[in-house]
């Protein structure tokens, strides 16, 4: 499986560039060692459609509440089960906050001709019509907030500026409370709303807002959303004040939280947010408008750096914009993608592309072989050596664990990882080193109570590894012939009411759920990785004759064993 693994710094044959790609599925499940989170939208909310994103390689879904109602979201969502279950591919869901965004509001939905060099005024007075004069906005601070000389951006969906349905404005007069603004491109409006983003400009609004609480705290609770992403995060305490709210909802309090990094405010407050969220995602639309251009690679190399080291999940938005419209991407996008997985990207988020571009499932599907081929010349040595000196030493027990693993696998040329755990923990920090082969999560379930029930805890942990990079997750299921407690059917309807439960999922003694019974039964161990063992080769992973390396508790040691595979 290493033979074909590159190192950019050692000599490549230019003809073997012009070989056909091979079909490099890690897995039957996905394309590439790096995930893709793909937005469901008009575009994309069918079943056909959905089922294709998800062959494509799409492990997370993602919702945008900054439009559309509940009623949309979860028809979307129950299409979404639909297409899980006819296609057998896990997906985890994703909901977006629509945080302290900015909108102008045109109620009539015309379209708004704006002419450069013009003027147009931004009022609060949302009672008025939106015309190329006046543009009604959904927050009466703006005047209190800018200046004369500040950039305001306006668009519909794509921040770049250089299409003509988005508009850059400089303010010129601040008057009560509108604001008079200079037109410096020719645009042409279209829609309902269009997001406002004051370059630079602190705007003070609470980063979770009302609309975001009631949303979580209705959809999200009724669907058991395994991830928030936290629009405009801009300090560690949005975080924790987030995270505290979600701890008040039940089941939503093992939602991860992933910090949306949007503006300066967020960048200088990067390394304190890093430490309070779950994961980071670089919206690089909206630092676009706030970096100077010759900036945004800088923080993207050094962003994706600290949550690599950090062993926390980093996602990079907008890699394809063009693919909107057009079937192939741009030879600077496709390069995009491959230097965001070079970077250390764990995931590449798909926005307009696929909420509603005209190509989602070829768009996933792009995006997917782009990561494959640049993950062939990722230098897995230096990563793993600058890892290993960031941690330092005495390193933890799990970390020595995790690293060692790694190093072991890289050494005898194992085809993949196969780790055992209850947390997810222990496997995260596996991939934080970055193997070159995939790594199998057996994730063991838990039994546990809140004094009215008994329940199992391990498919949000399973469906959280779903946008690591690398991780592919089974959940152990305590319905095997040699359960010791007879009442465990209930099991599967307990996991066959959430979203995704996992396809082919492993079969195992109950002894597993509890981890007493789990870590002192060798005979339960041999039999759940015998399991794991015919899942990986039934997903052609696994062939005769191949080493694989094993990671996990055997009492009260951490043990990590190689096998040598017979036919």
């Amino acid at each position: 499986m290493h033979s074909s693994h590159l190192l950019l710094e050692e000599p490549i044959r230019m003809a073997s560039i012009l070989e056909p790609s091979k079909a490099v599925s890690i897995l039957s499940f996905f394309p590439a060692m790096t995930k893709i989170v793909g937005t469901l939208g008009p575009k994309s909310r069918s079943v056909d459609v959905i089922s294709g994103c998800l062959k494509a390689g799409m492990s997370v879904a993602r919702f945008d509440f900054s439009w559309g109602n509940t009623e949309y979201h979860q028809e979307t969502l129950e299409n979404l089960k639909a297409a899980v279950k006819t296609t057998k591919k896990l997906c985890a869901v994703m909901l977006d906050t629509v945080g302290p965004e900015l909108q102008v509001v045109n109620k009539s939905e015309k379209a708004i001709s704006l002419k450069a060099d013009g003027s147009v005024v931004l009022t609060p007075d949302c009672g008025q019509e939106a015309t190329s004069q006046v543009l009604p906005i959904n927050f009466d601070g703006l005047a209190k907030s800018v200046k004369k000389g500040d950039t305001i951006f306006i668009g519909q969906y794509l921040f770049t500026g250089s299409e003509t349905t988005s508009v850059w404005l400089e303010v010129s007069e601040v008057k009560g409370n509108d604001v008079t603004c200079v037109i410096k491109n020719t645009a042409t409006l279209a829609g309902s709303l269009f997001t406002l983003h004051a370059s630079q400009i602190r705007i003070e609004l609470p980063t979770l807002s009302d609309k975001d609480k009631e949303v979580i705290s209705s959809w999200g609770v009724q669907n058991k959303i395994d991830f928030l992403s936290l629009s405009y995060t801009r300090h560690a305490e949005d975080v924790r004040q987030a995270r505290e709210y979600l701890s008040k909802l039940g089941d939503l309090s093992q939602t991860q939280i992933f910090a949306k990094i949007e503006n300066i405010e967020g960048l200088t407050h990067f390394d304190e947010i890093l430490q309070a969220a779950d994961g980071i995602i670089l919206s690089r639309g909206n630092l676009g408008i706030d970096l100077p251009p010759e900036k945004v690679f800088l923080f993207q190399k050094a962003a994706l750096y600290k949550c690599n080291m950090a062993g926390k999940p980093a996602v990079v938005t907008r890699v394809v914009d063009s693919m909107t419209d057009n079937l192939r991407p741009t030879r600077a996008e496709a390069t995009d993608v491959a230097n965001a997985v070079l970077d250390g990207s764990d995931a590449i988020l798909l926005g307009a592309e696929t909420l509603r571009g005209l190509y989602p499932v070829e768009t996933i599907s792009i995006v997917g072989k782009i990561c494959a081929e640049a993950e062939k010349v990722f230098n897995q040595d230096l990563y793993f050596k600058k890892t290993v000196k960031c941690v330092g030493e005495p390193m933890t027990h799990l970390e020595s664990i995790a690293s060692s693993a790694v190093r072991a696998a890289i050494k005898v040329k194992a085809s993949v990882i196969i780790c055992f755990t209850s947390s997810g923990r222990a496997a995260r920090l596996i991939a934080k080193y970055r193997p070159t082969m995939p790594v199998l999560s057996v994730v063991i379930p838990r039994l546990k109570t809140n004094q009215l029930k008994w329940s199992f805890s391990g498919a949000f942990e399973a469906r959280q590894s779903l946008i690591v990079r690398g991780l592919f997750p089974m959940l152990a299921d305590p319905r095997h012939p040699t359960a010791s407690w007879p009442s465990l059917g209930c099991l599967g309807l307990i996991f066959g009411s959430k979203l995704c439960i996992l396809t082919r999922p492993v079969y195992c003694a109950l002894s597993a759920c509890c981890n007493s019974q789990a870590e002192s039964t060798n005979a339960t161990n041999e039999s759940v990785l015998k399991v794991a063992l015919d899942h990986g080769k039934a997903s052609g992973v696994i062939k005769s004759h191949d080493r694989v390396v094993v990671c996990q508790k055997v009492g009260d040691a951490s043990v990590v064993k190689i096998i040598e595979l017979e036919d």
